[in-house]
């Protein structure tokens, strides 16, 4: 197969007719200024980096006969809240009733629907959802109102400046003439999209910052939300794969004599990935998986254990690595160090384990194919269905549906061709060889996505640093090891500079502290165990690193951990300020009793500030993290109540992590199988949290990932308070 060329990624501009009835048209529903050209439409201006992007109000909004304002979110709802964001921002300048306000997920199309941080391409990730469409959404939501207003001025024959709009209603106070969205929906589609759009003063806001209810939580609650789990087609077969327990390992030949015998089992065939049971119920499916007889082919499989991955990562970090930063003369600070501390750290491989497995439907037909699917990268996933089925990606029409988790897991780039394949490319290879005489939908269970890559990659840092005689940073050198997350796939030419991923080495070479005497060096590992970012990528285990290496310092130079970090962000008004809030608000100068200990940790990753201070008690060998209280500076705070919720579920996902779990190899094979052996956190283990959120009129961050960082180094540098012990391997254990 071809690789992914993001050249020709998007579909082309439908024409007008062709957007009515094929992505909006709706019985009842007026699609605002459909009769308006699309190559007339208005485009956003640049700005801080972001590409242009289309703010007419026919691509993203249906107005209902019942006053509902309907969305068409461009991103994907995986639990984080994104597309309740977004509606808040048109909202707000639509002005809008937020009761009326809805989502649905936008159609296939990546010029229509460009994530303007990195595309062309349609797709959720990088915690750039909010910052992207920050303008744009406002914008979206002004035009519209403008085209309300000047429909009801031509109507009332009356001058546009005397209407007012406030919460889905038109008024002229003089004539006494009311007017809702729905009533002159029919009107104002008609109107051309203006090209001027003034936004409203931050001073007018009223939907912005504040706690608005998330507009999927009643569906959620009640179970009407629908999930790519819940799908089911006319005639649809229901498969399962039977891959092999080694990375890199091959079909050599299978015999389904058994499985065939399985009532339900329908077809067995074989995929480039492993061999696929289709029957017409899952379990069926699964039965017939578990008689199937393979013998696999081993030669390029990894066969090693962790420990033995490890030792060969030990290795390359004592040798010399690609320079990804060079900062001072780390080497000469060092020899003038009178402190030093040398450490190494390891982290494991690591599994996403959304609480929905994997899971896709897809329909070919004689035009084209359909997917079902909770999709994180659309354009991707078009991309990879088209050339699979050899068809154009104006063909291929994807159903976005809610998303039970994801975690980056869902936001897979995996291409045709690659020695491990993802679901959404084997559920095209199923589709394809059975000649697409039936809807299949592809499930992995919960033990196939455990056991079954795609990981966040483990990782092991080397690290040499020192203090002069004034108790400042003489210099540190810094070496980590790990498989790149980014080469080889279509992100590489984005990401990959001089023969370094960016994700390898982020919040190492671009740390806020002023360490003047720094060098990084990185080693990318080869193995066929497939890794894929992670809830904060490459964050996740370099912020670890350097936050217990500060606390480290900090103690050599017999100074508060707190100040040792202020005097390091001097020149970082915005930083120090998240540091300083969180500390206050966690009592940092109060004593805690013998066993107990206190640890602050800070990072900066997807431009938001987050401070933690952890509080933990140590009995023995048991840890208990008993309260975090965190600091966040993400820019304007869209909807404070989101925010606060992403922390919390930042640290309930993380808490695990940094006490228990880790995905080992055993001579190549996964020892972890189900929640019973990689277990999340449960309800009692949630430490109290508190989260605090710094007022800013700067333009909102991403705040979905950033809260993992500081979660484990807080709760490290508050053990190394209660015991004195030094813990630098993840999970961490006495």
């Amino acid at each position: 197969m071809h690789p992914i060329n993001f050249n020709k990624l998007a579909a082309p501009t439908p024409s007008r007719r062709e957007f009515l009835i094929g992505a909006a048209a709706t019985a009842g529903v007026f699609v605002l200024g459909a009769y308006i050209p699309f190559p007339k439409r208005a485009f956003a201006q640049e700005n801080s980096g972001m590409a242009k992007g289309i703010y007419d109000p026919n691509v993203f909004l249906k107005i209902g006969t019942d006053n509902t304002v309907t969305l068409l979110s461009k991103h994907f709802d995986m639990g984080q809240g994104a597309p309740t964001g977004l509606a808040t921002l048109v909202a707000e300048e639509l002005e809008a009733d937020w009761s009326s306000m809805r989502i649905e997920f936008a159609p296939n199309n990546a010029k229509l629907y460009n994530n303007l941080a990195f595309g062309p391409v349609m797709g959720t990730g990088g915690s750039t959802s909010t910052t992207e469409a920050w303008e744009q959404m406002r914008q979206v939501g002004a035009a519209a109102r403008m085209m309300f207003v000047t429909a009801a001025a031509k109507q009332w024959q009356v001058p546009a400046a005397d209407i007012t709009v406030r919460k889905g209603v038109l008024r002229h106070a003089a004539s006494g003439k009311t007017a809702t969205f729905g009533e002159l929906a029919d009107a104002a589609m008609r109107v051309p999209v203006p090209t001027d759009v003034p936004l409203k003063d931050p001073k007018a806001w009223t939907l912005i910052g504040t706690k608005l209810p998330r507009l999927d939580s009643l569906d959620k609650t009640t179970g009407k939300a629908v999930y790519a789990l819940d799908i089911r087609r006319p005639g649809m077969l229901t498969a399962v794969i039977k891959h092999p327990e080694l990375f890199g390992a091959r079909v050599a030949s299978f015999d389904p004599t058994e499985t065939m015998k399985i009532v339900g089992v329908v077809d067995v065939v074989q995929i480039p990935t492993g061999v696929a049971v289709l029957a017409k119920d899952t379990w069926s499916a699964i039965r017939g998986r578990n008689m199937l007889k393979v013998t696999w082919e081993t030669s390029q499989a990894e066969t090693r254990s962790t420990t033995d991955i490890f030792d060969e990562y030990r290795a390359l970090a004592g040798k010399p690595g690609v320079q990804a930063l060079r900062r001072g003369d780390a080497t000469a600070g060092l020899k003038h160090a009178v402190k030093t501390v040398e450490a190494e750290f390891t982290m494991p491989y690591l599994t996403h384990a959304p609480m929905e497995p994997l899971n896709a439907t897809l329909e070919l037909r004689s035009d084209g194919a359909e997917m079902w699917s909770g999709c994180q990268l659309k354009t991707l996933d078009e991309a990879t269905l088209a050339n699979i089925l050899e068809l154009k990606p104006e063909q291929i029409k994807i159903h976005t549906l809610y998303g039970g988790g994801s975690f980056g897991r869902r936001g897979s780039f995996s291409q045709p061709g690659n020695p491990v394949g993802d679901w959404i490319i084997e559920l095209a290879e199923i589709v394809k060889t059975i000649k697409g005489r039936a809807p299949v939908h592809l499930l992995w269970t919960r033990e196939d996505d455990i056991k079954g890559g795609f990981y966040r990659p483990m990782a092991l840092h080397k690290v040499t640093a020192g203090i002069d005689a004034k108790g400042h940073i003489a210099g540190w050198q810094h070496a980590t090891v790990s498989k790149s997350i980014i080469m080889g796939t279509a992100f590489e030419p984005m990401a990959v500079k001089d023969g370094v991923d960016a994700t390898a080495v982020e919040g190492i070479a671009d740390t806020p502290y002023a360490i003047n005497a720094l060098s990084v060096d990185w080693h990318n590992v080869k193995t066929p165990v497939p890794v894929l970012w992670m809830r904060s990528v490459g964050h996740s285990h370099t912020a670890f690193v350097m936050e217990t290496i500060l606390d480290d310092l900090a103690h050599l130079a017999k100074k508060d951990p707190l100040n040792f970090r202020l005097d390091l962000l001097a020149q970082q008004p915005r930083d120090a300020a998240v540091v300083k809030l969180a500390a206050e608000k966690s009592g940092w100068t109060y004593a805690l009793p013998n066993g107990h200990g206190r640890g602050l940790a800070y990072h900066r990753s997807f431009n938001t500030r987050v401070a933690m201070v952890a509080e933990v008690s140590v009995k023995g060998k048991a840890i208990t993290v008993d309260r975090i209280v965190a600091a966040v500076d993400c820019g304007i705070a869209v909807n404070p109540d989101v925010i606060e919720a992403q922390i919390q579920g930042a640290i309930g996902f993380t808490l695990s992590a940094v006490l228990r779990n880790q995905i080992t190899l055993n001579k190549g094979v996964v020892e972890q199988n189900n929640f019973y052996d990689y277990e999340p956190t449960r309800m009692p283990e949630m430490p109290k949290v508190e989260v605090h959120i710094v007022k800013s009129a700067e333009r909102p961050t991403g705040i979905g990932e950033p809260g993992v960082p500081p979660v484990a180094p807080s709760i490290g540098n508050a053990i190394f308070a209660a015991t004195g012990k030094r813990l630098r391997h993840l999970p961490l254990t006495l």
